[in-house]
């Protein structure tokens, strides 16, 4: 997941001895990742009001305060920690705009759950579209790839959210849209499709 070169261990070793500028750079590292998973997940409700920029600021801002409190030693253990951040920022953003004062414990379980399975779907993506001929680097590719999602037209996201975040059958996305199966299996292939050409361009 960390962009080529990125010396992840030895950095989150200063950060954990309190060198609070590797841990600036241990977040930006990750942006895109989060990113593209704020803008896959971030409520159809609230889109208008809300950037997904300003989600992942808002999570770097919790991660600092939390920091001093993580215990974990890889990436694979602060990836974790940092959806589970973004989780808990997204189910927040949904009870300021939305109205629903009280925090809703089982709705950030679901946006965490949601959240991961979205991860799952960057990591795929990542390995798909990174090939030895593709003309940028992979952390160009990982940037590209967070700012296409934000490109994609609203119903395109939702089918890709519907799809790879809650892994629902393309019959059951069509009844929730009201479409046919044919035009959300459409949707689908043409929203992988816009992804990787955005990301890849003219090879």
């Amino acid at each position: 997941m960390s962009s080529e070169n990125f010396p992840f261990e030895a950095t989150l070793k200063r950060a954990k001895d309190g060198d609070s500028a590797a841990l600036g750079e241990l977040l930006e590292n990750f942006r895109n990742y989060l990113l593209f998973l704020a803008r896959l997940q971030i409520d159809p409700r609230i889109c208008g009001k809300l950037d997904a920029a300003d989600i992942v600021q808002e999570t770097f801002l919790e991660a600092y305060q939390a920091f001093p409190n993580f215990r974990g030693e890889n990436e694979a253990s602060f990836l974790a920690w940092l959806r589970q951040i973004l989780a808990t920022t997204l189910a927040a953003s949904v009870r300021f705009y939305v109205g629903t004062k009280r925090r809703d414990v089982r709705m950030e379980r679901a946006i965490c759950l949601k959240v991961d399975q979205s991860s799952i779907f960057w990591n795929q993506l990542v390995s798909n579209i990174s090939t030895p001929s593709l003309k940028v680097s992979r952390k160009e590719m990982e940037q590209q790839l967070a700012m296409a999602m934000g490109q994609l037209p609203e119903h395109y996201r939702t089918v890709l959210r519907l799809r790879h975040s809650e892994n629902l059958p393309f019959q059951e996305i069509a009844d929730q849209m009201g479409r046919s199966l044919d035009s959300v299996q459409k949707i689908w292939v043409r929203a992988l499709a816009q992804l990787r050409d955005l990301v890849k361009g003219e090879e």
